[in-house]
């Protein structure tokens, strides 16, 4: 009996600019559309594929598995299985992954003044609006973790600066909170812009502080 001839195996397509410059290395692994958007969710801490997809309006199933895929082996994020009762499979950043934080943030704050409408197809998530609020709360004296309220949800960061491996902002109420406010949007987009200090806006009434000990008595500036 003649033997079946197995299909040729398809070579890997290696995506590359080429180009032995430390911009392009870093257009290699994060160039691609989505990719960083993953790693705003990620920042959050681990997610399960449900919820990276439910967190990013537009992506396709087949891409969003195709982009954890290479970030995964370009050492970006890593997948591990939740003991039980959870017991589902959930996607973090490495080190490597976490490394881009700085990036996102200059580009939060590059891209905020293009945020001066919103269009009538924007999909809007409360906690896509913690990178922006945490350029204004950086310094020493903002340190804990802020409860954010927004008409649009709930999230919460951790100003300061963060553990290696701690997640930089969440979504929804914080297990554990420093101090809480309620701001809307529009102060959100101006403190991303430069154009107010979160000093000036609860000195202007414009965002709400509440909570007890030294976090919250320094975000009212007490």
């Amino acid at each position: 009996m003649p033997r079946q001839q197995q299909p040729a195996t398809r070579p890997v397509r290696r995506r590359s600019y080429d180009q032995f410059c430390a911009t392009a290395r870093a257009l290699d692994s994060v160039g691609d559309r989505w990719t960083l958007l993953i790693v705003r969710e990620l920042l959050a801490g681990p997610r399960r594929y449900t919820d990276l997809h439910a967190d990013l309006p537009g992506v396709s199933t087949d891409v969003l598995a195709s982009r954890l895929r290479d970030m995964e082996q370009n050492g970006l994020a890593t997948r591990r299985r939740l003991p039980p009762p959870a017991a589902a499979s959930v996607y973090e950043l490495t080190e490597r992954g976490h490394g881009l934080m700085p990036v996102l943030a200059a580009l939060a704050e590059w891209g905020a003044p293009a945020l001066a409408e919103r269009r009538p197809t924007d999909a809007v998530r409360a906690h896509w609006f913690a990178l922006p609020l945490l350029r204004a709360l950086d310094g020493p004296a903002y340190a804990g973790v802020v409860e954010v309220h927004l008409d649009e949800g709930e999230f919460h960061v951790r100003a300061g600066g963060a553990e290696d491996g701690e997640a930089v902002y969440g979504d929804g109420p914080a297990d554990r909170a420093d101090a809480r406010i309620a701001l809307d949007v529009e102060v959100c987009l101006e403190l991303a812009c430069g154009g107010l200090t979160f000093a000036e806006a609860v000195e202007g009434g414009r965002v709400e502080v509440s909570g007890e000990g030294p976090l919250a008595a320094a975000l009212r500036g007490e």
